[in-house]
């Protein structure tokens, strides 16, 4: 099923343009990716996703963690996290090739409500990430998204009922019982992830684990470990990476200062906020900040 799904994609590409890069299609949420060479990481926010390989090969590093994906395998995303992915096998005869197509946990639950399975224990959060393999039942629906890609007009009626396939097989498979702590109330992963969202959404104020314990309902210490498990960092270092990729958004997008940039995003000291940005992304923000802007163009 490999050869059909990469042929698919690549005559999508180039009917679009061809070249490299990001592919957008009619489909909210989806698009394809082509590179002919490696790439550096990029760090951002990924949301609940489903990226496939279909040639090639990513590395994903998120907190103490790196994941690495080939041909035929998926990474998937099941809580919003702050990592930095890159392209780590590509060349000009065999690119990169992947396909990314982000889910939400809505449709996951109403999936779940019409399915029969076993009741689930609740262990406790695992990591949010995982690496699986590219079965038949899945290359078949992302085929068909390839395939619907080239219908614009069909897609508010057909783009629907393959994603609620795509989360059949993903509740079908070996990590569907991670996906079900997901989308059931009160296990520990959902706790988890209602404190991940109170962090996003308030990211630029000083919040205490006592704060971030209370909205999961646990006791501050089952908290921090049960939120390190699941994210591969602490709550600390969760909010800190959110601050840093918007201020680094900030001053990309709408030309805001280094200090500026750091007090919007809650930082109280320029210096501790260039700190913490080199210690990030390797490099000062002023330099880094001119380097992408270079690159776009």
């Amino acid at each position: 099923m490999s050869a059909p799904l990469l042929s698919a994609v690549t005559a999508y590409v180039e009917a679009n343009g061809g070249g490299q890069g990001r592919f957008e299609t009619p489909m909210k949420g989806v698009h394809m990716v082509r590179t002919f060479q490696d790439m550096m990481p990029d760090h951002r926010l990924y949301r609940p996703s489903l990226c496939m390989v279909l040639q090639g090969a990513k590395q994903m590093y998120f907190g103490e963690d790196t994941l690495t994906y080939g041909a035929m395998e998926y990474l998937l995303v099941c809580v919003e996290v702050p990592a930095s992915g890159r392209i780590a096998q590509a060349t000009p005869t065999e690119p990169f090739i992947g396909l990314m197509i982000d889910f939400d946990v809505a449709t996951i639950k109403d999936v779940l409500e019409h399915i029969d399975v076993a009741p689930l224990a609740d262990t406790g959060p695992g990591p949010c990430v995982f690496v699986g393999q590219v079965d038949e039942m899945l290359a078949d629906c992302a085929l068909r998204l390839v395939k619907l890609a080239h219908t614009p007009k069909a897609v508010p009626l057909l783009y629907p009922s393959i994603m609620r396939e795509i989360c059949y097989w993903l509740l079908s498979s070996p990590y569907g019982g991670e996906i079900r702590k997901l989308a059931l109330p009160e296990t520990h992963v959902q706790r988890i992830a209602n404190a991940v969202y109170l962090i996003r959404n308030n990211f630029s104020q000083t919040l205490r684990v006592e704060q971030l314990a209370e909205a999961a309902r646990m006791s501050p210490s089952s908290f921090h470990q049960h939120f390190k498990s699941m994210t591969s960092m602490t709550p600390l270092q969760y909010q800190k990476h959110l601050r840093l990729l918007e201020a680094r958004r900030l001053m990309l997008a709408d030309a805001v200062s280094v200090t500026e940039a750091a007090y919007k995003v809650g930082y109280e000291s320029a210096s501790q906020f260039s700190r913490e940005y080199i210690r990030m992304f390797g490099v000062t923000p002023k330099r880094d900040v001119l380097s992408l802007r270079v690159a776009a163009e």
